[in-house]
């Protein structure tokens, strides 16, 4: 079984209630559907008939909850209860009320808030900070988790390397430039997140362009310390680092470059210096290897909101549905 199907047969074992608020985008509905043909999650669509007019033309979407903030009977209260929770930080009712009514992302998170829902998945048509910055305000971080970050799940077909081909990728999508504490986080985070999805031993590379002093830049001196502070921290997961990615994944590479490191040639979670090079990584291994790709799948938020890449297809969407839907379950 490959790791979506079994990530999908997990989320049918207790099924949980997740929100779609882009109903103005036919990729998102036709997810719906599938995810609930496939029974992996409950779903709840925030939008009007206006914004379905086109998108929904010739779904059915007769199983899922569809919720018009205009005249939902939710709505009121969701304002209400935003105005209570922003009222420190100077939100009006009127703010609220614009917010709830016009801003699809903000319906979703409060549905979570108040238990009506168990996880969020949007950014198909809307920026990441557009997601992510409501589920910030609203559901808050959690606060076992020093940092909020965002991995991709890599399945790389037909391949010898990670675990089976199967990969996270992180920080992949949201901290710009982390420095050695928040690499460290990112490390401990993606580890936890690996075994809890995939079900096997993380195995955690900290990448640079160094391979155990190969080079001499302050580029390399962050992840070398990152990785002192990952292993003092965190001792129960396996991480090392600066190891180069051929160095990480690769046994041979792995025993010319570093043969006193258990993580090289091993590595399954390979945490990036920068999100310039974790970002395009995922790409590169998406396009060039025929990559199955799922997230941005965020850690450290109190519950589950997950991003999306805009250039998503259907498939991703279900499968970010079902990773959701996992993530809830552990919560």
């Amino acid at each position: 079984m490959n790791f979506i199907d079994s990530i999908k047969k997990r989320a049918k074992e207790n099924l949980k209630t997740i929100v779609l608020p882009e109903s103005m985008d036919r990729r998102v509905l036709e997810a719906a559907v599938k995810a609930m043909k496939e029974e992996i999650a409950k779903i709840i669509i925030i939008g009007s008939e206006d914004d379905m007019i086109e998108s929904a033309k010739g779904l059915d979407l007769s199983e899922a909850i569809i919720l018009d903030p205009k005249t939902n009977e939710l709505t009121y209260i969701l304002i209400d209860e935003l105005v209570k929770l922003r009222r420190e930080k100077g939100m009006t009712r009127e703010e609220a009320e614009n917010l709830i009514l016009n801003d699809y992302m903000y319906y979703a998170c409060m549905l979570v808030k108040l238990g009506y829902a168990d996880g969020v998945v949007s950014g198909a048509c809307h920026s990441s900070a557009n997601t992510l910055r409501p589920a910030l305000q609203i559901i808050k971080t959690n606060k076992e988790v020093p940092l909020v970050s965002a991995f991709f799940l890599m399945v790389v077909p037909n391949c010898e390397y990670g675990e089976h081909g199967t990969f996270i990728f992180a920080d992949s999508g949201l901290v710009q430039n982390p420095n050695s504490e928040e690499l460290a986080a990112i490390a401990e985070s993606s580890a936890k997140s690996f075994k809890e999805l995939v079900g096997a031993e993380p195995i955690v590379a900290l990448l640079s362009h160094s391979t155990k002093g190969s080079a001499k830049h302050e580029d390399v001196d962050k992840v070398v310390e990152a990785v002192k502070i990952a292993n003092e921290k965190y001792p129960e997961y396996l991480i090392d680092g600066e190891l180069q990615t051929d160095a990480a994944i690769d046994m041979d590479v792995a025993k010319m470059k570093a043969p006193d490191s258990k993580v090289a040639g091993h590595a399954n979670v390979l945490v990036f210096p920068d999100l310039d090079a974790g970002n395009n990584g995922y790409k590169l291994v998406q396009r060039l290897a025929k990559a199955e790709a799922y997230g941005p799948i965020t850690q450290g938020i109190a519950s589950p909101i997950n991003d999306l890449s805009r250039g998503c297809s259907v498939d991703d969407i279900v499968g970010v549905i079902a990773i959701t839907a996992v993530q809830a379950q552990n919560e």
